[in-house]
Order: C-alpha cells, then sequence, then structure tokens
C-alpha cells in the first residue's frame, strides 16, 4: 500500500504542486505514495462555507474554528489506516528533525492540518490529539508551503524513491553532523582545488576527510548539534 498524505486545507489546487516532480514526483507516479486533499471548507454547515470566526476576547485576524476542522478531520482519518499520525503545522510546534521524518516514514501515511488565519482553536487539541510541528523559527501565510516541505522530507525517506541509501545515510542531520563539503569537476575553478586527499583513491583517508570537515562545520554553524554529537559520542566511547 503506498505511504499516504492526507492534507487538510482551504486551497486544495495548491497540491501536489513541487510535489509533482522529481523524485517525489517520480515516486508518485511509481505509486510510492500519494497524496490526497481535503477541502476543509466542505465541512461548513452555512452557506458561506464559513471555516473562521473573530478571536475570543478580541485581537487581530480570525480564527479556525474546532467544530468545523474536527469534521474535516474525522473524514480524512475515515478514508485511510488508523495507524496515520494527525500533524498540525504551526509556528509553535517542536522543530521538525531528520529524526521525525524517519518515524514518519515508518507508518503508513500522515494526517496534516494545514493552519490559516491566526491559528485555530485551542480546543481542537483536546479533541483530536496530534503532534504541532514547526518548519523553523519564522511564519509563513498559511501550513501548505510547511506540509510541502514535511512531505518531501518524508518522501524521499521510503524506500525505492532515493537511489542510494548510502545518499540518504551521509546526508545532514543523520548522526547529528552536518553533511562534509562535495567536489566535483572542473578540478581547477578560479585557482580554487578539489582537495588532493578526495583524488587519492585511499578510501580511507577521504573517509577520514570528510569526517573531520563534517565536524568542523557543525561545531562552527550549530553549537546545538555539536554538543548533541560529542554527547553521543563520549557515551559511546564509555560503554564497555
Amino acid at each position: 500500500m503506498a505511504w499516504t498524505a492526507s492534507v487538510l486545507t482551504i486551497y486544495p489546487e495548491m497540491f501536489p504542486g513541487p510535489l509533482a516532480v522529481s523524485l517525489a514526483g517520480k515516486a508518485r507516479e511509481a505509486g510510492i505514495w500519494a497524496v490526497e486533499t481535503v477541502d476543509i471548507r466542505d465541512f461548513a454547515r452555512d452557506k458561506h462555507h464559513t471555516v473562521d470566526d473573530t478571536p475570543a476576547g478580541g485581537g487581530p485576524g480570525m480564527v479556525m474554528r474546532v467544530d468545523v476542522l474536527t469534521r474535516a478531520i474525522d473524514a480524512a482519518r475515515g478514508s485511510g489506516p488508523a495507524e496515520r499520525p494527525l500533524v498540525y503545522l504551526t509556528p509553535r510546534g517542536v522543530p521538525m528533525t531528520q529524526a521525525m521524518l524517519r518515524g514518519f516514514a515508518r507508518v503508513p501515511g500522515l494526517v496534516i492540518v494545514c493552519g490559516r488565519f491566526e491559528g485555530v482553536d485551542e480546543r481542537i487539541f483536546a479533541a483530536r490529539a496530534g503532534l504541532e510541528v514547526s518548519l523553523g523559527d519564522f511564519v509563513l501565510s498559511g501550513g501548505e508551503i510547511a506540509a510541502m516541505a514535511l512531505i518531501d522530507g518524508v518522501v524521499r525517506l521510503l524506500p525505492g524513491v532515493v537511489g542510494s541509501a548510502l545518499s540518504v545515510a551521509e546526508e545532514s542531520f543523520e548522526q547529528d553532523l552536518l553533511e562534509y563539503p562535495q567536489f566535483t569537476r572542473p578540478r581547477d575553478f578560479e585557482d580554487k582545488y578539489i582537495p588532493p586527499v578526495l583524488l587519492s583513491g585511499d578510501h580511507a583517508a577521504i573517509a577520514r576527510f570528510r569526517r573531520t570537515e563534517a565536524e568542523r562545520i557543525t561545531k562552527e554553524r550549530r553549537p546545538d548539534l555539536w554538543a548533541r554529537y560529542e554527547e553521543r559520542r563520549k557515551k559511546s566511547e564509555t560503554v564497555p
């Protein structure tokens, strides 16, 4: 059965969008994964298909209604395996990580809620428990672009999507390290040369060079990752 993402949105025409091309597009055509959209407006019960209302207590903007959104979630969950986690995309969520994506790749799919306006009625999280996920410390107009990023990140981890499993294993974040620098022809470009070790044919030396460079870049750019990497490495050294 194909890994399936059910995306709840008020803009279903945005999908599959970029997911229809490149690796994700080819995998979709091959039946490895699928995306289905659920138009939240279809679950409103007034003639204007209203999905939002003014915030209780006053304030700017509008808030997505809990009753409408709950009906949409229930419909999406009923259309696929019960094991699919429910994900809300919101700036206040836990940060999306590679480890999280690996976990999502091991389940039959996801039900993804794309927020809009000032957010969703807080009672939705009690009514339909799910995981709040953030793409990063910034705000987008809605959750659709974040949903595409999440789906793309998961799809490339599915079996048969990326040609070499080694390519995925050596990427940034897989071992709490950023990826090492990459080079290709020409050997000389504006007096900048490919490091000689990469042309030596000495695979052990190449591996050492790449690990050293990955450690250097991670330490310089992501001290949070570096601290985690160092802690994990120290633990492994103390295990008898």
